[in-house]
């Protein structure tokens, strides 16, 4: 049994919380967020949108299933930190082949246990969202003081989880070509377009116009990825010269930077979205689906007036922007995860739709 408290939280007020140590010892300076799913922090583990992020996770009970080789995001996690109340060492899971503490640690992911994560989740609700240094227990105070003082978060994450080169993925069935914009790419999005029939060509976040209209594609994807959108400005300026020319559909960030191409603003929401309960609404259908969401920026609903764009999907917890499209431009984007789509409404047919629009039919058009 554990008794000395070896490893604590701090946030930048000074509230502190200590805990039990496991993965990675190193110290770390982090954003916190906390993600209320219940299962699934494999998929959390290895989500490169969680890069420099401290998550800390409301289900009480981590690491219990292990870690099985079929469930990764992300061949490198690039995750900063896992905040648990319990965390579990001893799997139970047949598929299971290594220990949530051995991933961590093989990727420098620092982990803390043992702390009342009801009272973190708490304090970003009521606080937002901040900066956290993750660190021995026995750390003085005045030297964590001045680390979170005098480190600021990094603003290049797209570029160092982006893969530098171009990949194929190509299709048994293939029938269409994709040109997708990694920018941090889950590799269900792979797996969900090359099970209809769409090869993928991923290409990385600073690829040219030039580049992309020599691989002559039928459709191109932005991807979703971690920070500010407007921190990728290269691939912002691309994308306006892409659309109108090749059907486009974004994921999160893809959405976000599919808004800022037609001329609307994003913002930073006071402790984001994350979790596999989030209920949304498709204007367009009149349907409500229970999606999983992951992300800290928002798309402004007054600045897409204005704007060849129209609002298709909204969040019925906070009324923020899910989805965008402009149907002659044939693009669309949503802000919301149609690959992990988690309730009865599955938000996967958002695929066949980028399919449908590329075929020539309406974005919307299949009544699903």
């Amino acid at each position: 049994m554990l008794t000395d408290e070896n490893k604590k939280l701090v946030f930048e007020d000074g509230t502190v919380f200590y805990g039990y140590s496991f993965g990675s010892e190193t110290e770390k300076i982090l954003e916190i967020v906390f993600n209320t799913s219940p299962v699934g922090y494999q998929e959390i583990l290895s989500d490169p949108s969680y890069t420099d992020q401290a998550v800390c996770m409301t289900y009480p009970l981590i690491g219990n299933y292990g870690m099985a080789a079929d469930d990764y995001e992300t061949d490198v996690p690039t995750i900063g930190a896992l905040i648990v109340r319990e965390y579990n060492d001893i799997p139970s899971n047949f598929r299971s082949e290594h220990t949530l503490g051995e991933i961590m640690k093989k990727y420098d992911i620092a982990g803390i246990s043992g702390v009342d994560t009801r009272a973190i989740t708490r304090i970003i609700r009521d606080k937002g969202s901040s900066k956290v240094l993750l660190t021995a227990a026995d750390t003085p105070e005045s030297e964590c003081a001045a680390k979170l003082a005098g480190i600021p978060l990094p603003h290049d994450s797209v570029s160092r989880v982006s893969h530098k080169g171009f990949r194929e993925f190509t299709a048994d069935n293939h029938r269409l070509h994709i040109v997708a914009f990694d920018c941090g790419i889950k590799q269900n999005i792979i797996r969900s377009l090359n099970s209809l029939g769409c090869s993928v060509t991923s290409v990385p976040w600073n690829t040219g116009f030039d580049e992309v209209k020599a691989m002559n594609p039928d459709g191109v994807f932005l991807s979703n990825g971690p920070g500010d959108p407007e921190d990728v400005a290269e691939l912002i300026q691309t994308v306006k010269k892409i659309a109108g020319n090749y059907p486009v559909f974004g994921i999160c960030l893809g959405h976000q930077i599919l808004s800022l191409a037609y001329g609307a603003r994003t913002y930073k929401l006071k402790f984001g979205h994350r979790g596999g309960n989030h209920p949304v609404k498709n204007i367009i259908t009149g349907r409500t689906e229970i999606t999983s969401q992951n992300h800290s920026y928002a798309v402004n609903p007054d600045s897409v007036a204005g704007t060849p764009l129209t609002v298709t999907h909204i969040n019925l917890l906070d009324n923020t922007v899910e989805g965008v499209m402009c149907e002659s431009d044939r693009v669309f984007g949503v802000q919301y995860h149609p690959e992990s789509a988690p309730g009865p409404q599955d938000s996967g047919y958002l695929f066949d739709c980028f399919i449908n629009m590329i075929e020539g039919g309406g974005i919307y058009a299949q009544k699903n």
